[in-house]
């Protein structure tokens, strides 16, 4: 049997900074050998081959899905990565495993656009609805429960928000820019690609992505903007 799944990467190595904090999702295939119900094996994205699953800490599990941003009714975009997700830790806990599952609630800090540039999407909706942003998290946040509660996906056992961690993410940004593999401009934190490549990191190692060289004149662009920034 196979089934397709979606697994989210928290390998340090892997952590991409900009004005906030990103998701990164990657496929691969869970595989059930009927021949023998003790295997369980998972497609590692990093290995690029199935692997035998095996638990740090046997018998628990943990599990952390990246959860919605809430500033509007839920989609389909929402609902597939919770439904494939509750059909993997069932099958853990069928198989006898204490799973621990963990699904964020993103309350602030997504930005419009593809760039991560502009208005925050809560604060840009409550606008429009002329209520509170924390008014607008908990009535989407609500009917976000009610859409999964339909489509039968056990609720977390843990459910953080983005507004209950920010000094946690503040510190890591700040160890990371300690690290020389960020850079602030105009107050807001990027990832430093080529500093993490210069390091022998292999930054497009899980995604299979490759770095190409930066243009001249958008190198020359955030030059100046570096200078601009360190001469205030």
């Amino acid at each position: 049997m196979l089934f397709a799944f979606t697994a989210f990467s928290a390998n340090k190595k892997f952590l991409i900074c900009r004005k906030t904090f990103s998701c990164k999702y990657k496929f691969f295939i869970f595989a059930a050998n009927p021949q023998n119900k003790k295997t369980l094996k998972l497609y590692n994205t990093l290995t690029r081959q199935k692997e035998n699953f095996e638990p740090l800490n046997p018998p628990f599990v943990g599990i952390y899905l990246c959860g919605p941003t809430v500033y509007n009714d839920a989609h389909i975009g929402n609902g597939r990565p919770a439904v494939v997700f509750d059909v993997l830790r069932r099958y853990l806990i069928y198989k006898g495993y204490k799973v621990r599952f963990v699904r964020n609630i993103t309350d602030v800090g997504h930005l419009l656009g593809d760039t991560n540039e502009g208005e925050d999407r809560i604060s840009r909706q409550a606008k429009l609805e002329q209520l509170e942003p924390m008014e607008i998290v908990q009535r989407y946040t609500i009917r976000y429960h009610n859409v999964m509660d339909k489509l039968n996906v056990l609720r977390p056992d843990i459910e953080p928000t983005a507004t209950g961690h920010i000094l946690e993410q503040i510190e890591m940004t700040q160890k990371i820019l300690d690290a020389g593999l960020a850079y602030e401009v105009n107050g807001s934190v990027y990832f430093d690609v080529e500093a993490y490549q210069s390091k022998k990191y292999n930054y497009g190692e899980l995604s299979g992505r490759v770095i190409a060289c930066r243009s001249r004149r958008g190198a020359k662009n955030l030059r100046g903007a570096r200078r601009k920034e360190k001469s205030r």
